[in-house]
């Protein structure tokens, strides 16, 4: 830790507030400004404005930005990193603390989705907080774009994802439930008038591309048709609203969970049901170390519930 009185203490002291603490830490972590962002659901423009303020008051640079691409943290970066994770992480923690136990609760289990359809999975949510109303549960949405990252950063304790997930640090536990997959494309497009769609036509066509593991992304869209045929990918999409405005405009068409057309009906999109594509399988993911009673008790719960079955 910095000695008490040292000129980056007092620097922060005058003005690096949580949020702050918040954005360089996680900026820390992903060495990517538009992830960071991502990760924060804050624009790319908030997170360059907290740092370089922060760099303007402390009188020198956190990041070398040298290599658009990726950043990388100076030594004073580094310092201020090291010195604060454990000051921010003992005061979130403390502060959490306080929270629940001005509202009667005992602890909180905060899941991520990565599907849009946290309604639909209402069932699961109400039976938890009947079976345990001593804590808390708090439902959020998380990117798809870097899909571990919040479960690797104590951000969420469980990820509701895709499968398979094949990560030696998470468990994968028990199926949410099963969604077939539809294809969005322009309402102009020329496969608008189709009545369905099918892999092999997706090599004719760019679909966006977004940082997650191979195998992960592949589980999702495969690289080749079964014709054994090269789907192209194209432009990068970090959120659901990048996407489907690159849909919309008919810069690629993209494979989507058929959920979407419920949560993100738009006029300038079609949407093409498959007629050979297997449903994508949502299931409940979580750090192998810090499996709770909470964690359990969720996982219990989705099992007694069984698989949802679609919503149409």
């Amino acid at each position: 830790m910095l000695s008490a009185g040292g000129p980056i203490e007092l620097q922060i002291g005058a003005g690096m507030e949580m949020r702050d603490i918040e954005i360089f830490l996680t900026l820390t972590e992903e060495l990517h400004f538009g992830r960071a962002a991502d990760r924060l659901h804050v624009s790319q423009a908030r997170v360059s404005q907290a740092i370089n303020q922060q760099e303007r008051r402390l009188g020198g640079a956190l990041f070398d930005r040298t290599n658009r691409r990726q950043i990388r943290l100076t030594p004073l970066g580094r310092q201020l990193r090291d010195d604060l994770r454990p000051v921010y992480a003992g005061l979130r923690d403390s502060l959490e603390r306080a929270h629940l136990a001005a509202r009667g609760k005992t602890a909180r289990l905060r899941v991520g989705l990565i599907p849009g359809n946290a309604h639909d999975l209402r069932p699961y949510w109400e039976t938890f907080r009947a079976r345990h109303p001593q804590w808390e549960l708090h439902i959020r949405h998380a990117p798809y774009n870097n899909p571990f990252a919040g479960l690797r950063a104590d951000e969420i304790d469980v990820l509701i994802a895709w499968l398979p997930v094949e990560e030696p640090d998470l468990t994968v536990g028990p199926t949410l439930f099963r969604d077939p997959r539809v294809l969005a494309v322009a309402v102009d497009h020329e496969l608008a008038a189709r009545p369905s769609a099918s892999l092999e036509m997706l090599a004719d066509f760019r679909h966006t591309t977004s940082d997650v593991p191979v195998y992960w992304g592949d589980s999702y869209l495969p690289t080749h048709t079964p014709g054994g045929h090269m789907i192209e990918r194209g432009p990068r999409a970090i959120n659901m609203d990048e996407l489907l405005t690159l849909v919309s405009v008919g810069e690629v068409v993209n494979v989507l969970p058929a959920h979407s057309t419920r949560y993100w009906p738009r006029p300038d999109i079609v949407w093409l049901p498959f007629r050979d594509f297997d449903p994508l399988h949502f299931g409940m993911v979580w750090r192998t170390d810090t499996e709770t009673d909470l964690i359990r008790a969720l996982a219990q719960t989705v099992r007694d519930l069984g698989p949802l079955e679609p919503q149409r």
